[in-house]
C-alpha cells in the first residue's frame, strides 16, 4: 500500500530564486527556472547534501555538527507572504529579499502542510517538506533597505506564514509557471502530539 496519497491540491511556481553568496546578502537572484540536484538547487549557497548543525537544533546536535542537509530550499506562500506584508503595513514583499527559493500560489494554509509531503513537478522533480520554517531575523536588513522602518516588524508579522523548508529526493528541472502536486504523508495525526510538545 503507499505511504504518499497523491491530492486534489496543487501549486503554481510563481517565483524562483538562488543565494549565491550567504555572507555577502541574504537577497536572492531571480532565475526562470531551476535544476534541482541531490545537494539542492545548482549553485545555492544554502545547498548541499549535508550541513552544520545550526540554532534550530541545538535540543539535538551541538552547534556546528555536520549532519543531513534537509533545509536545501527555502518555499514561500504567494497567499502568506501577501499577508505577512499587510500585517507589516508595507505594499509588498520580494520573496529574493527573504533568499527564498520558490514562491509557490495555491496551496491554503502551506506553512502547516504535514512533515514528509512531497510536491511533485510534471516532469518527476520531487521536493520532501521537512517542516515549517520558523521566522528569524536575517531577512530584516534587506527589508529594510527596501522599506525602511518595516525590517524589525518582519519577524513577528511571519509567525505562522514562513513557508516551509524541502530537500530533493528526484532531480530534475523546475521552471516559473509549472505546477506542482502535492502529496501527504496516508496516516493519522499522532494522538500523543500534545503530550509531547508540552514535555510529556
Amino acid at each position: 500500500m503507499p505511504a504518499l496519497k497523491p491530492t486534489g491540491f496543487h501549486a503554481t511556481i510563481r517565483w524562483i530564486g538562488r543565494v549565491t553568496d550567504r555572507d555577502a546578502s541574504l537577497r536572492a537572484e531571480t532565475l526562470t527556472e531551476a535544476r534541482l540536484t541531490f545537494a539542492g538547487i545548482a549553485g545555492e549557497a544554502h545547498g548541499g547534501v549535508t550541513r552544520p548543525s545550526c540554532s534550530r537544533v541545538t535540543a539535538q546536535h551541538p552547534r556546528g555538527t555536520e549532519i543531513r542537509n534537509v533545509r536545501q530550499l527555502s518555499i514561500l506562500s504567494a497567499e502568506e507572504l501577501n499577508r505577512i506584508a499587510a500585517k507589516m503595513g508595507v505594499p509588498r514583499l520580494d520573496p529574493a529579499w527573504l533568499g527564498a527559493s520558490l514562491l509557490i500560489e495555491g496551496i491554503p494554509d502551506f506553512s502547516r502542510v504535514p512533515p514528509s509531503s512531497r510536491l511533485q513537478a510534471p516532469e518527476g522533480a520531487t521536493l520532501v517538506v521537512d517542516m515549517e520554517n520558523r521566522p528569524c531575523h536575517l531577512p530584516a536588513e534587506v527589508i529594510e533597505a527596501e522599506a525602511p522602518g518595516h525590517g524589525r516588524a518582519f519577524r513577528t508579522a511571519a509567525a505562522g506564514r514562513r513557508g516551509v523548508t524541502a530537500w530533493v529526493e528526484r532531480e530534475g528541472t523546475i521552471r516559473v509557471g509549472e505546477t506542482l502536486r502535492l502529496h501527504v504523508p496516508d496516516q493519522p495525526v499522532w494522538p500523543h502530539l500534545a503530550a509531547a510538545r508540552a514535555g510529556g
